[in-house]
């Protein structure tokens, strides 16, 4: 019997993972559209691929009349005007379902083989580097990450015809607690989001009672040198592995993208791999080969015009201060002769309050010759008039109190390093909002020859 096709709207399609599950939903045949504030290469590359896509204030408001499912982003308010209208029509019309982003890819934990990717970092990372060593292999997964990859067709999205599902799954909001997977990854437990869980021990409930999701033969991949992990494990009855194992050094030879913290993300792929009686052959050649996602450590060589000098610009969504430590402290690895920039776009009026002692002890030891501390990026609907009064950038700048640590305005930034720029530097541009758009412009004016 032929499966309906559905009509299905996403309010805030832009979204990493929305739109993740809205290609899913494509290519599943059902007829997609949805909504966002403003258009993105994210939004164009859905609209490409057959989506219908309204930019704007509440401009698709009409067609929810005619759609069988509403799925909303989680950074969607309820005074949503959409998201509203699509609740009066639920009353007249029972058929009608609107589920949240993780209520809607719950629904397809249950129908898969799901292998869960969480924790606080390199989530992302590792669940691109398993879901293309599982391709590798032949298994053929249906992936879903917040990241894109050039192997998926520069997509957050794999199609695969197998029963197996490789996801990131976010712990925002207990998002993940919609989540019912085989196999559950743990890359690291730390504080983060305390807007929502207001301190460390309501995360590590809210991760207990995550893990408490696998069923009596689901299998655990945990990192046992995180000591909130370790916390975890305390009366765990699911078979689990660590991903500290001999192969460490043999890894962190061979893998393509730097740091430590990538070693661990490849243990964990590794480890996912072995429960799945992939041989260990396999797992090497493709972890060899995986060359980084976008916004993840993604670096571009480019030339000065007018000059024969170049620089190295690194594009990195890090936004907490374990990632930014990390990130920075690999970039110092791998050019420990150069000079290196950081231009850092705090996240979040929220998370830069709650964390700013941690902010300020990493930006205070950053390994960085230069670092321009950008405004704190907004994020619309989630910030308070009263917390933006608390904290700002300028204060992190006078918190740190370093020389080589200063502020500027966003639209500044650039002119400043038209102007100052002298080749050899490697640039790393950080952060989780808007501020990718500066790498992009960096690397366009180099290769036109218009930076000076």
């Amino acid at each position: 019997m032929p499966i309906k096709k559905l009509k299905i709207h996403f309010i805030g399609i832009g979204g990493i993972g929305v739109s993740a599950l809205a290609r899913y939903y494509l290519a599943q045949g059902h007829k997609v559209s949805g909504s966002d504030l403003i258009a993105s290469e994210i939004t164009d590359a859905l609209k490409k691929i057959g989506a219908k896509i309204y930019i704007g204030s509440h401009t698709s408001r009409t067609l929810l009349d005619v759609v069988d499912l509403v799925i909303y982003s989680q950074a969607v308010q309820k005074s949503n005007p959409e998201l509203k209208r699509a609740y009066e029509l639920r009353i007249k019309n029972n058929e009608l379902r609107i589920m949240s982003y993780p209520h809607a890819l719950g629904e397809l934990t249950k129908k898969y083989f799901t292998i869960a990717v969480s924790g606080t970092h390199g989530k992302s990372t590792t669940t691109a580097m398993l879901g293309l060593l599982l391709a590798k292999a032949g298994l053929d997964p249906t992936v879903i990450v917040g990241t894109k990859l050039k192997e998926f067709g520069d997509s957050n999205y794999r199609v695969g015809k197998s029963s197996y599902l490789v996801i990131e799954a976010d712990e925002h909001m207990a998002s993940f607690l919609n989540y019912w997977p085989k196999i559950i990854v743990l890359t690291t437990v730390e504080a983060d989001h305390l807007d929502y869980y207001k301190n460390l021990n309501n995360i590590l409930k809210t991760f207990r009672k995550y893990i408490g999701h696998l069923p009596k033969d689901g299998v655990l991949v945990v990192n046992r040198d995180d000591r909130n992990i370790a916390k975890l494990l305390n009366g765990c009855t699911a078979k689990w592995f660590s991903l500290k194992q001999l192969e460490v050094g043999k890894l962190r030879k061979l893998m393509k993208v730097p740091g430590e913290h990538n070693v661990s993300n490849a243990l964990a792929a590794l480890a996912v791999a072995r429960a799945l009686k992939i041989p260990d052959k396999i797992s090497f050649k493709a972890l060899s080969e995986y060359r980084g996602s976008w916004r993840r450590f993604e670096e571009k060589e480019c030339k000065i015009p007018n000059t024969k000098y170049k620089i190295q610009v690194i594009n990195d969504y890090g936004h907490h201060p374990t990632e930014v430590r990390v990130t920075l402290k690999a970039v110092r690895e791998k050019y420990p002769k150069k000079k290196i920039w950081c231009v850092f776009q705090p996240h979040q009026y929220q998370r830069t309050y709650y964390l700013f002692k941690d902010f300020v002890k990493v930006l205070r030891k950053a390994p960085v010759d230069k670092l321009i501390i950008t405004d704190i990026y907004d994020v619309v609907g989630r910030e308070t008039p009263e917390m933006k009064k608390k904290v700002s950038a300028e204060k992190l700048v006078k918190a740190v109190d370093k020389k080589s640590v200063f502020y500027l305005p966003e639209n500044e930034i650039l002119d400043y390093l038209r102007r100052n720029l002298r080749g050899g530097e490697a640039i790393v541009v950080m952060g989780a909002g808007n501020i990718y758009e500066l790498a992009v412009r960096l690397t366009e004016e180099s290769n036109r020859g218009k930076m000076r």
